[in-house]
């Protein structure tokens, strides 16, 4: 190619480009006074060099290149990610690249009409092949070929991630509208795939629950190895050497109804100075050990993961309900942290050691919610007759521990939770928004104490620890949730884009609960927060608004836990060097960050796939909504009972554009935006994606 020299324009091409941005602007004034909406109008920008023309695999003087993931649509465009931003790829720029392949791109910016800065790449080179095994839908189709006509059976991805669908071309038998896992065969450009596992009927809830379970990776079954391991363990016997006996003190666990797995009791007393709070968690490392099965089906599994209508523990159940769980009435191993407060409730010293604790009554939220607030029967006060005194002073130190982390700045996002009632055949029945009594946030405010008190002496004594951190929201999150706070009309001034601060959000939350506008504003506010997540390095953790923290209180279901005990145990209350457990932490970190995310996910798609079982028995009904979340794609309305539902923009009944700024949808007719309540229509309940859509009601 001859080179050009672009930084020189003759006057004659400089007149072309006036001329031109005048036709572009004669054009939009004619479509403006004509009443049609610019958003139909596609108008090339001069400034995009010509997005057309841009198919080759070197980089133009205006594009960088990128390494990231690549993420497919149904429509045959995607997505890389290079960190915080996403790189849009059109239609025919994919080089061939599907969901979870690492490419390699070439990228520019440009804006649009609206002034709008965007992004537009086209993978250069696949790097690694991403996804092997996939799940979706089968489907059937017909080619002709001459006078015959061929049938075969095409896979569609869930999420419509995959495109094109590909061919079956082997593996189990199954037909169309099958729920299948396929492994994918990519030869060349041409991709086909083979069934490996066949989960029934697409439309079915166990088909998809499933096939949940089995793309996001969580394991059900424990290994013969794994078993059998726990089950020795188990049954060791309980030896008093090296540990203080605090059988005899008032020592309780409080948890929901149905947990199984109770690894925190407590124990509280008044002092001259506060309170001595004791936080008594089960010693679980005392039964995993390092480089053992156990020790290797935790660091695998991350954490347990609750269900709806099941629990699929972390460690095998001879541990996780039986040795490990501290049942009442049983002497269990404990490690047990000892944290002197003062009256203000800041923590003044903490003691960690190796303990033998038996639990005065096992306790449960509701039933102490009710002697909390006077509504308790004779039956309730005599089960709890042990520990009502300790019940007054819980109270006590909880309005102290509440009044200081209100203080700090801590964020309490009231998002609604859903509780949701199967039947005797295991479908929902009933959706309702769990409430959170007095006695859970008690606990909570307690095992706050004891994750600040551990993380803050670990620090002190510069031993290693797998801390919870949660950064400040990203630069470009804030500002659009500052604008829109202050689009809503609320003072922004003292929010500080540069050093942002937990207290100035949550003194605007506080405001926006003295106007009506909590819902909107905690919807966008979420939003913009970052992810909390494990790291061996130290963090404050944002949120929460402490400056030292980490997760210690729940060893039998977290595995950053059970580290962080074993770290003490080794170093604080043993003679190991600290400097060799900081591989350990780090290693420990990313495992439980990893398996948090893949329970995550698993959690939140079984709980849309019962809302949506649940919510097609509403088909064709009209209800009132909440605006949760607008895109560019539509409005998700969320209902009183938590189930959540979009409505495509492409469906709305007239016409409307995004407003990125203000975080609403616009048109002439109305503007929706976060919090808006409107009513709208069941119109289609899809169970294979966990989706439900509805329509605007006019």
């Amino acid at each position: 190619m001859k080179n050009r020299n672009f930084t020189k324009f003759t006057k004659r091409n400089t007149h072309k480009r006036a001329a031109k941005d005048a036709a572009r602007a004669e054009l939009l004034r004619a479509v403006r006074e004509s009443g049609t909406a610019a958003d139909g109008v596609k108008i090339r920008d001069r400034m995009d060099l010509g997005r057309r023309g841009r198919v080759s695999h070197s980089a133009h003087r205006d594009e960088t290149v990128a390494e990231g993931g690549y993420i497919g649509s149904r429509s045959g465009y995607g997505f890389v990610n290079i960190g915080e931003e996403d790189i849009f790829i059109p239609e025919g720029r994919s080089g061939g690249a599907i969901d979870g392949d690492l490419v390699e791109i070439v990228y520019h910016r440009y804006e649009n009409r609206f002034g709008e800065k965007k992004t537009e790449g086209r993978v250069r080179k696949i790097l690694e092949y991403g996804k092997r095994l996939v799940v979706g839908e089968v489907d059937e189709f017909y080619r002709r070929h001459g006078r015959r006509v061929y049938r075969g059976l095409v896979f569609f991805a869930d999420g419509g991630r995959l495109y094109p669908a590909p061919e079956i071309v082997g593996g189990e038998e199954c037909e169309a509208g099958d729920k299948v896992q396929v492994k994918l065969l990519r030869e060349g450009g041409e991709i086909t795939c083979e069934v490996v596992r066949n989960f029934g009927k697409s439309m079915t809830r166990e088909a998809n629950y499933e096939a949940i379970l089995a793309e996001c990776g969580i394991p059900l079954e424990f290994t013969p190895e794994e078993l059998s391991e726990a089950a020795s363990r188990a049954a060791s016997p309980i030896s008093e050497e090296g540990r203080v006996r605090r059988v005899g003190e008032i020592i309780f666990t409080i948890d929901g109804e149905g947990a199984k797995d109770l690894d925190d009791a407590v124990s509280i007393s008044r002092t001259e100075d506060g309170y001595r709070l004791g936080v008594h968690i089960a010693d679980v490392s005392h039964y995993v050990t390092e480089k053992t099965p156990l020790d290797r089906c935790a660091m695998q599994r991350g954490t347990s993961v609750y269900f709806t209508d099941k629990v699929v523990p972390m460690l095998p159940p001879a541990l996780s309900n039986g040795a490990c769980s501290l049942n009442s009435g049983e002497d269990k191993y404990a490690l047990s942290a000892i944290i002197e407060l003062d009256k203000a409730g800041n923590i003044r010293s903490l003691s960690l050691e190796n303990s033998i604790i038996r639990s005065a009554v096992r306790g449960v939220y509701s039933e102490v919610n009710k002697l909390l607030s006077g509504e308790a029967d004779d039956a309730l006060t005599e089960k709890y007759a042990k520990v009502l005194d300790s019940l007054t002073i819980m109270r006590e130190l909880y309005e102290v521990l509440l009044k200081k982390h209100i203080e700090r700045g801590a964020i309490d996002f009231e998002a609604p939770e859903a509780e949701i009632i199967l039947d005797e055949r295991g479908d929902p029945c009933e959706i309702i928004p769990r409430n959170r009594g007095v006695a859970e946030r008690i606990i909570e405010q307690f095992m706050l104490t004891a994750n600040e008190a551990v993380a803050t002496e670990l620090m002190r004594r510069g031993v290693p620890c797998v801390y919870r951190i949660h950064e400040p929201p990203p630069p470009d999150k804030l500002d659009a949730f500052v604008t829109f706070a202050h689009n809503l009309g609320f003072d922004t001034s003292y929010i500080s884009r540069d050093e942002v601060s937990s207290k100035s959000l949550r003194s605007l939350l506080l405001a926006a609960e003295e106007r009506g506008l909590s819902e909107p504003l905690s919807y966008s506010m979420l939003r913009a927060m970052s992810k909390a997540k494990y790291s061996e390095i130290h963090q404050p953790h944002f949120g929460l608004g402490i400056e030292k923290y980490c997760h210690f209180t729940s060893p039998i279901r977290r595995l950053s836990d059970l580290a962080t005990h074993r770290i003490i145990k080794k170093v604080l209350l043993g003679d190991k060097p600290a400097g060799q457990l900081s591989g350990y932490a780090k290693r420990a970190a990313a495992a439980a960050t990893e398996g948090e995310l893949r329970a995550v996910g698993a959690e939140r798609r079984i709980e849309d796939l019962y809302k949506c079982v649940y919510m097609s028995r509403f088909i064709g009904e009209e209800l009132w909504g909440t605006v949760s979340s607008v895109t560019s794609f539509g409005l998700f309305v969320m209902l009183p009972n938590t189930c959540e539902g979009l409505i495509p923009i492409s469906e709305m009944p007239f016409e409307c554009r995004y407003d990125e700024k203000n975080v609403a949808l616009t048109s002439r007719a109305a503007v929706f935006r976060l919090g808006d309540k409107i009513r709208v229509k069941v119109e289609e309940c899809d169970v294979s994606e966990g989706k439900v859509r509805f329509s605007l009601v006019r």
